[in-house]
């Protein structure tokens, strides 16, 4: 039989990935909430792989509770996801950027291919091909941070920039392309704070552009748009940046 992959948080993107791994012939272990995690790995005290499907809010607590057994095999998928994610617990977790959309009774919508970094990404991708999902291999780390940084770029630009326009991605670079600018120079503020170091404004929002005309029907604004504006603004205030357009939207 081959190695156990044990999925924490059996959401959407947790049962795409579940599948994929079941397809490939590994057993698949949930981990529902409530379940404790260190009897869970002293049940699987060698899976091959430990997929953190929780979402970006709960995922500190989280990574500061993995036992011991399991930290070495970690697969990180959250949106706003960055490498001090992860380093403040001294982790070298799989990363995947996910450019796939699961919707609860839809099929998988891709918009580009995801892409993957880390010790697990050749088995994760080959997981993501037998469901006909596309991805790329990312073999460096800074290569990843640039890729993490633009899916950033993607929710925070179309989130932020929709609770003022609503409406579709496509319609805000069509039709609102200079508001969507000023969102994107406080996004890249806020990035960059984040990251630690200078990036390329010019290059992340044209990766973003890219990805808007992967679904230009995908919609701004989702459910997640107001918290996501107040952890920029926490952030920001936090750091002492200066993000007027996010202060103005905030009202």
């Amino acid at each position: 039989m081959k190695s156990p992959v044990v999925v924490i948080g059996l959401g959407e993107i947790g049962s795409v990935l579940a599948r994929g791994y079941l397809k490939l012939g590994h057993p698949v272990y949930p981990v529902l909430r409530g379940m404790d995690l260190d009897a869970q790995a002293n049940e699987i005290p060698e899976p091959m792989a430990v997929i953190v499907a929780v979402g970006e809010s709960e995922l500190q607590a989280m990574l500061a509770s993995i036992p011991n057994a399991w930290r070495s095999k970690l697969i990180l998928l959250q949106n706003e996801l960055l490498p001090r994610d992860w380093q403040q617990h001294d982790l070298e977790p799989t990363v995947i950027s996910v450019w796939f959309e699961k919707k609860k009774g839809q099929d998988v919508k891709v918009v580009v291919p995801s892409t993957v970094y880390g010790a697990q990404a050749e088995r994760l991708i080959a997981a993501l091909d037998t469901l006909d999902i596309p991805s790329t291999l990312i073999r460096d780390a800074d290569t990843m941070t640039f890729e993490l940084v633009r899916k950033n770029y993607y929710i925070l630009t179309s989130n932020i920039a929709g609770l003022r326009t609503g409406g579709t991605v496509g319609e805000l670079w069509q039709d609102h392309q200079d508001f969507a600018q000023q969102v994107i120079t406080d996004v890249h503020t806020v990035q960059e704070h984040l990251v630690g170091e200078t990036l390329d404004k010019a290059k992340l929002t044209a990766a973003m552009v890219t990805a808007f005309e992967g679904d230009l029907q995908h919609g701004c604004m989702g459910r997640s748009a107001p918290a996501r504006l107040q952890r920029a603004l926490d952030i920001a205030q936090e750091a002492g940046l200066d993000v007027p357009t996010f202060v103005a939207i905030a009202g």
